[in-house]
Parts: structure tokens; sequence; C-alpha cells
């Protein structure tokens, strides 16, 4: 009887030990799945700093004038008085070619002046001498000595020593024409800088002989002034708009590493060009090189800065396209219905959205709240947030995996970056 008696007080702790220990796995079990089902963040705080948007492209420097000097008439290279780098002055001699050929010709075409001169008073000598018998004729005919016949042919002789004097005074205009050529053709065996400069390049040698024949050959390419140069910048065709005439920008050349030059935006060209496929115009930009460490030819690699924010609220570009996986997709969104299937962050979600207005994701209450704000200067991987966020905002840039690992990504993450749980604060992973 004592033993039933404890067995049936003893049923009831059995009882509620077993309910407990129901209820405390039940718990475990709850909390698990209310774990799982709550997905992990990777969340960032807005920064304080400056952001600017830029437009890179490559160029080439170069002088803003240069010339190529040439000659005009051919012969044999006599003298040389320039050299690569010389200084020279505006109507300076650099080069003088050998002027005996020409002036040979010089003095064909004087005694040809002469000739012409010549016949000019020969011409004229038979016109006074054809005057005189028309007038005896005329003379004569009215003493009844002469006829009509006499005077007609002397009046003729008369008509033709005119026109002998007009075609002479024509072969003395000619043969002077041709005399001040020749005297010109030895004035261009004188070759002169056409400008103040420096000689970047010397074609020929003393002894070598020039040919001027279809084309002008170049002797010499000066410069003139390499303190102010220019940068011929090929832009692309989609960021050309960006540009605009005044407009400072940097750039740096591999002879001077690690230095940055300024110029100024002087024009953008419009004719086009294409290098390797791409269609590009040219920016001009004037720059001063007054220590002349920049030289003609050198590749340029140019930064324009098109816009620029100071101590702006920036937040990186991954919190603009992270959307959490299971987001609805707004309504009305034709690309959102038609890629349904969109990864997070991807732009079918605002495809509707104006440019400057964007939905990001921030971490309030534990749970992942969607928050529209007002974009402004973006340098490719920040933006700067003009409203809608504070310092304060955890700002959502990724969702975590079981484990804490981004999916197809080491657990690692971004530089600066905390990972954030959807439940309780302080929970490991």
């Amino acid at each position: 009887m004592a033993s039933g008696s404890v067995a049936r007080r003893a049923v009831p702790w059995l009882v509620a030990v077993a309910l407990a220990s129901g209820s405390a796995a039940g718990y475990v079990a709850w909390q698990r799945k209310k774990s799982a089902a709550q997905p992990a963040y990777r969340t960032v705080k807005p920064t304080r700093g400056d952001v600017a948007a830029k437009v890179t492209a490559t160029g080439t420097l170069s002088a803003r004038v240069t010339v190529q000097v040439g000659s005009q008439v051919s012969g044999r290279v006599q003298e040389l008085f320039a050299d690569f780098n010389s200084q020279v002055k505006k109507g300076q001699v650099i080069a003088k070619l050998d002027p005996r050929l020409l002036q040979a010709a010089l003095g064909r075409a004087r005694a040809a002046s002469s000739q012409a001169r010549g016949q000019l008073a020969k011409a004229r000598a038979n016109l006074a001498q054809a005057e005189r018998t028309l007038a005896r004729a005329k003379l004569l005919q009215e003493q009844g000595l002469a006829g009509t016949a006499e005077v007609e042919t002397a009046a003729t002789a008369v008509e033709t020593a005119r026109a002998d004097v007009a075609v002479s005074k024509g072969s003395v205009e000619q043969a002077q024409a041709s005399l001040a050529e020749a005297q010109v053709n030895i004035e261009l065996t004188t070759i002169v800088s056409p400008i103040d400069g420096i000689v970047l390049s010397r074609a020929v040698d003393v002894g070598q002989t020039v040919a001027a024949s279809l084309q002008a050959p170049v002797l010499f390419t000066i410069a003139q002034d390499l303190q102010e140069i220019q940068v011929d910048t090929y832009v692309s065709e989609a960021d050309v708009g960006k540009l605009r005439p005044g407009m400072e920008a940097t750039f740096g050349v591999d002879a001077h590493a690690g230095r940055t030059f300024k110029g100024t935006i002087r024009d953008i060209r419009n004719a086009s060009q294409t290098v390797q496929n791409v269609v590009t115009y040219d920016a001009v930009l004037d720059v001063k090189n007054d220590a002349l460490l920049l030289k003609p030819g050198m590749t340029a690699n140019v930064t324009f800065v098109v816009a620029e924010a100071k101590a702006a609220l920036i937040v990186p570009n991954a919190a603009l396209r992270f959307r959490p996986p299971n987001a609805p997709v707004p309504s009305g969104s034709r690309s959102a219905r038609a890629r349904p299937g969109s990864p997070p962050g991807g732009g079918a979600a605002r495809a509707h959205e104006p440019s400057t207005r964007k939905t990001v994701w921030v971490l309030r209450g534990g749970a992942a709240t969607p928050v529209r704000v007002q974009t402004g200067v973006t340098d490719g991987s920040s933006t700067e947030i003009v409203s809608g966020l504070t310092d304060g905002d955890e700002v959502i840039v990724e969702a975590l995996g079981d484990g804490g690992a981004v999916a197809g990504r080491p657990s690692g993450g971004l530089p600066g970056m905390t990972p954030s749980h959807g439940g309780p604060r302080g929970r490991g992973f």
C-alpha cells in the first residue's frame, strides 16, 4: 500500500517534468525556425566626405603653333644655320641652297628682257617710218601725183607697224615677268624662319639635294612657343556632352610620374575621330609649360571633374543596387514584369524611378525598411545622398546566407561593412 501511494504521488511530478521538457524543446525549435526565417544583412553607415564625378581620356601634347618650313625651289643644300632644339627668330636665315643654276636662269631672263626691249624699239621705228610714208602718199595724192592704191598701201603699213609695236610691248612684259621670277627664285634659295620658336626637327643635311616638284620638301619643323602648349584629348561620344569650354582638367604624363599638371578646355571640336572603333571628339586643352617639362608628342592621361560635392553624406553604390531577395517588385514597372528573375538590386525594381530618386534599404528595428532618397554626385563607387538618410542609419548593402557567408562571395565582405541580423542584435554567425 505504501509503494502504491508513493507511485500515485509521483505521477503528477512526472507529468509536469514532461510538459516542461516539451515546452522547452518547442521554444528552442520555434527560436531556431524564427532565426532561420529572418535573413542576415551586411550594413554600412553613411560617411561624410568629398565625391566627384569624373571623365577620363587620353590625349597627345603638341605645340599650339607648329610650322613645317620647306623649299619652293630645287637645289643642293649649301649651308645650315639651325639644328635640333635651336631657338630661332622670325626672318632668321636657317639654311641656304646652291644658287648657281638659278643664277644662270636669271642671266637668261635678263638677256630675254633686253632682246624684247630691242624688238620693241625696232617696232616703234618701223611704225614711225610707216607713218611718214603715209603722210607723203597723202601729199602726192593731193597734188595728183599718187593714186588711191598707194595711199591705202601706206595706211595698211602703218596699222601693221602699230600691231608689231603692241606685240613687242607684250614680249617686253613677259620677259620682265620671267626676270622677276628668276630673281625671286634666287631669293628663295635663302631659307628663313617664318616665326619665333624652337626647331623640333631637321630633315636635311649639307650636300643633300632637295627637289621641289609637286610639293615643297620639308626642311625643318618649328614650334612657336613651348611655354604654352596644348593637349588634344580624345573624349568618347558618351562623355563629350558633359564637357564645356573653360572647364578645368588635370593630367599626368609617364615622363613625370606622380606629378599632376593642369589645363583648361579651349575648344571642343565638332569633327569626330574613330579610335579603336570608338567615336571620339577632340577636346583641346591650353596648358602652361613655363618649366618646359612637357614636350610635344607625350601621351597625357586626362581627368575632367564634371561635378563635385564637398563634405557630402555618401554611401557605396552597392546600397543603391541592393534589394532584399523576397522584396515585392513595384507594380507598373514594365521591365520588372519582363524580368521577374532579376538579381537583387537590379534595375528592374527601379526602372520607373527618376535618375536622382532611388530606394535604399535601411535596417530599422531589426527589419529591412525601404527608404526613398535623393542622390547627387557619384564617382562610380560612392554616391552623394542629398536627402532621405542621416549619419546614423545602417544602410544594407548585401544579404548574407547561412553561416554569415554571402552567396558566391567570401564572408569577409567589404571594408568598413559590419554584419547585422534581422533578429535581436548581438546574435552570432
